[in-house]
């Protein structure tokens, strides 16, 4: 890269809808990054507990879903270190290189593990596998937060287009999380796998999945996004992140210098605050990658039109709905704007949270439709049940989520925006960890419980978020 000071600076933003290009960069950066994440992740839990003979490692169910938490909620725990190391030292864009390429090569690693020795298990885990998920863990920590921060960079404080951009942010997020499971799962369940026709049923039965094919598309999916990023970075997005904070001229250097202001403080205790709430939100929408993959693969009828649907599929469901219902939403929104009955974002995150709940009520309609928690595998639930929750969850999504970045974007101090990018980001990390151990006791509670308990929570604690809105949108000071 060269020195900013011979880069470009992007147009400055105008009274036009039209979004700087560096954005639509950024989108397809985002979308491979996620590609290579959520592909990985479609298939994390069955390749821990599927069989060594089927291709897994052969951990419990149990044991299985936490070490899923685990991963998954420290992949949310590392963006605050990587947020301010990017702050105070190497700016977002190194950030986002050295990220990449260390995510890349933990999937490599996750791909070569039937080929390196399995000596020395690391918490249920061979050591190459381990490593492989301790290098996403730590790249993720670098890219996630600075990708975020970037984007909000592009537009001036008070620019409404920021809302608008963050939304078309999150359609490239999904346009990678949807097309993943289905080239991921496809080559581990399909392409690289062998299978035998069962008699009995007249269907084709997986003896051993090439679950590593999978992560290998994963690593390539995410190698091509840095080659986009780093080709294109320096004409689309000029020297916007590539300098810390306060380092750009003495009038920045001041003000990253300068105390918070009370105002400031308000700003930001009001993140910490939505960031507790939004834990229980994480907390029953990352059931998908768990709890939801391994009742689907066992309890719900995926045959459709004779053909059996691979499970790991099932996680492009969210982001494809994401996909078709992004821009509708954020048209609902732009027209409650307009005409003045704008939801605040308090509101708008408790109205998440209450969908999420009422999508958790479809999957106990499922598990009510086989007469119980039934652990015959040949009585099945429909898929529509299944379908109906993921409907739900992702119109909950979709009023929290988006709405989440831009917020922090909107009342951060510019000196700590990354920081507290990943400070939002704390939330499915204590979410996600919580989210293995509800897992881990769908097995001895049962499902109906579990299901039924985690829709209850979730609805309540969005109707006490929605109770409390005005105190938390007065602290915004104008900006919410």
């Amino acid at each position: 890269m060269h020195p900013a000071s011979t880069l470009r600076e992007p147009p400055l933003p105008t009274a036009t809808t039209k979004h700087p290009p560096g954005l639509y960069l950024l989108f397809l950066t985002e979308m491979w990054e996620r590609f290579s994440y959520y592909g990985m992740r479609g298939l994390l839990t069955l390749y821990l507990t599927k069989t060594a003979l089927a291709g897994g490692l052969g951990i419990p169910e149990a044991a299985g879903t936490l070490i899923y938490g685990y991963f998954t909620g420290f992949v949310y725990f590392t963006p605050i270190i990587g947020g301010w190391l990017a702050d105070k030292y190497i700016g977002q864009r190194r950030a986002i290189l050295i990220g990449g390429i260390t995510m890349a090569i933990g999937q490599l690693f996750l791909f070569m593990q039937p080929e390196l020795s399995t000596q020395g298990a690391f918490f249920g885990l061979p050591w190459p596998a381990a490593l492989g998920l301790l290098l996403i863990i730590l790249g993720n920590g670098f890219f996630k937060p600075n990708i975020s921060t970037i984007v909000g960079k592009l537009y001036e404080q008070g620019d409404p287009r920021r809302d608008a951009a963050f939304t078309i942010f999150y359609m490239g997020i999904n346009t990678g999380a949807f097309l993943a499971p289905l080239v991921c799962g496809y080559f581990a369940e399909n392409l690289f796998a062998t299978r035998h026709l069962d008699p009995a049923t007249q269907q084709l039965v997986v003896d051993h999945y090439g679950f590593r094919y999978g992560f290998l598309a994963a690593g390539i999916g995410m190698l091509l996004g840095q080659f986009i990023f780093n080709v294109f970075g320096n004409r689309y997005l000029g020297s916007v992140g590539m300098q810390p904070e306060g380092r750009g001229n003495s009038t920045e250097a001041a003000a990253a210098k300068a105390p918070l202001t009370k105002q400031e403080t308000d700003r930001m205790a009001v993140i910490f605050v939505i960031t507790l709430f939004v834990v229980f939100f994480w907390a029953g929408f990352e059931q998908a990658g768990s709890s939801l993959t391994l009742y689907t693969d066992k309890y719900i009828n995926r045959e459709v039109a004779g053909f059996l649907i691979p499970t790991s599929w099932f996680q492009s469901v969210n982001a494809g709905f994401i996909v078709l219902l992004g821009a509708p939403v954020a048209a609902l929104w732009v027209s409650l704007a307009r005409k003045g009955k704008d939801l605040s974002i308090p509101v708008k995150m408790g109205l998440g949270m209450v969908l999420l709940g009422i999508g958790f009520l479809f999957m106990v309609g499922a598990v009510l439709q086989r007469g119980g928690d039934v652990a015959d595998q040949t009585v099945k639930a429909s898929i529509l049940w299944l379908l109906a929750t993921y409907f739900f969850h992702t119109i909950g999504e979709l009023c929290l989520s988006p709405v989440g970045l831009s917020m922090v974007s909107r009342l951060s101090p510019p000196a700590l925006t990354s920081m507290l990018m990943g400070v939002w980001f704390l939330a499915p990390f204590v979410a996600q960890i919580a989210g293995g151990y509800i897992a881990a006791y769908v097995e001895t509670l049962g499902a109906l419980k579990v299901f039924g308990l985690i829709a209850a929570f979730v609805i309540l604690a969005g109707l006490l978020l929605v109770a409390i809105s005005r105190k938390l949108f007065g602290m915004m000071h104008g900006r919410g």
